[in-house]
């Protein structure tokens, strides 16, 4: 439910300074038409205590009913009967003090400014009734985008998840695959990749409530990744990993890399029985943090489709989600060699 504006401090001072500015000026130009100060006085706390009281109803009134399209005229109908009350028990209420002075003259003069005091009453509590459709349909507006932003914050959240679980069932599959064919023929190296593997899922699920880890751990977690791959492997399979101090302490999404690093071995050694070297670049360019990823390919024997599967179409797809952009994955052959760029802007700069 919208707040009322009286509720808010900043707006509840400047209402009571211009009501008693105006309660003043009432007095003031009653007592300049030669009446007796008691009964400007009277007149101006009377009256204007009314119209507060009904400034304060028609706050609530439209705190709970806000109208739309044509019913602005049922809103207009309650300013005029505000309007009306408030003039008849003025003139009521005064009629029963002013007894007391004998002040014939001033209620002669209530009855013949009666169209007048109506008016300025009708003008007052109207303003009063257009600040508060203003103010209740700006701060409804405000709560229906917050609404709006954190259904999408929840669906965003839903699918990072979603994608970051479809990438742990497809590694796992491939992996106890290469354990199941090492227990016959390498019972040692089956067992090792078996620590590895436990090793590296352990890391994983610690990471799985975090949105953002340091490049760093993110290293970490991949070079666990490739020594398993390289037991797979074996000789065929080697890497050379450049990286600068600055961007260790960058932030990035957690398992953003191992997709790429996959498609890149798998691309690589695939069509090939040769032995294959996999380029991996980390550095932080202009509080940007750029990962390359580099793999050799034959483009005789290559499909064209090569660098555009599950796993870089994953992490377009999550940078889009953070980021909302889709320029920070790119890709390119050249020279027998494919290389994934992976620009990754600085977390907490760009999110404030």
């Amino acid at each position: 439910m919208a707040r009322s504006p009286i509720n808010v401090s900043k707006f509840r001072n400047s209402f009571f300074g211009w009501w008693l500015v105006w309660s003043v000026l009432h007095a003031l130009l009653i007592r300049n038409y030669g009446y007796p100060l008691t009964d400007a006085v009277v007149d101006s706390l009377v009256t204007n205590s009314l119209l507060l009281g009904a400034c304060w109803i028609i706050s609530n009134i439209l705190r709970y009913y806000l109208p739309y399209g044509d019913r602005y005229l049922y809103v207009l109908i309650i300013i005029v009967i505000f309007s009306l009350v408030v003039n008849a028990l003025s003139k009521f209420i005064q009629n029963l003090s002013l007894i007391d002075y004998a002040s014939t003259d001033y209620l002669i003069f209530l009855s013949n400014a009666y169209w007048l005091r109506l008016g300025i009453a009708f003008l007052l509590i109207g303003c009063m009734a257009i600040i508060c459709v203003l103010w209740y349909t700006q701060e409804e507006e405000q709560e229906n985008r917050q609404r709006k932003n954190d259904a999408e914050k929840l669906s965003r959240d839903a699918e990072l998840y979603k994608l970051r679980q479809q990438l742990q069932p497809h590694f796992l599959f491939n992996s106890l695959n290469s354990i199941s064919a090492l227990i016959g023929s390498d019972p040692s190296q089956a067992r090792k990749m078996i620590h590895q593997l436990s090793d590296f899922l352990r890391t994983t699920l610690r990471k799985d409530e975090e949105q953002w880890v340091k490049m760093e751990e993110e290293m970490q977690s991949l070079e666990l990744y490739l020594e398993i791959e390289k037991v797979r492997f074996g000789h065929r399979l080697s890497t050379s990993i450049m990286k600068d101090e600055g961007s260790m302490q960058m932030l990035i999404p957690p398992m953003l890399l191992q997709p790429v690093v996959e498609n890149a071995i798998k691309f690589g050694l695939y069509d090939t029985t040769d032995a294959v070297t996999i380029y991996i670049s980390v550095i932080c360019e202009n509080d940007t943090l750029k990962v390359t990823v580099q793999n050799p390919y034959d483009p005789e024997t290559a499909s064209p489709r090569y660098g555009t599967g599950f796993g870089l179409n994953s992490v377009k797809r999550r940078l889009y989600l953070l980021f909302a952009r889709t320029d920070l994955v790119e890709t390119s052959a050249k020279d027998q060699v494919f290389t994934t760029t992976i620009n990754i802007p600085n977390h907490e700069s760009y999110h404030h």
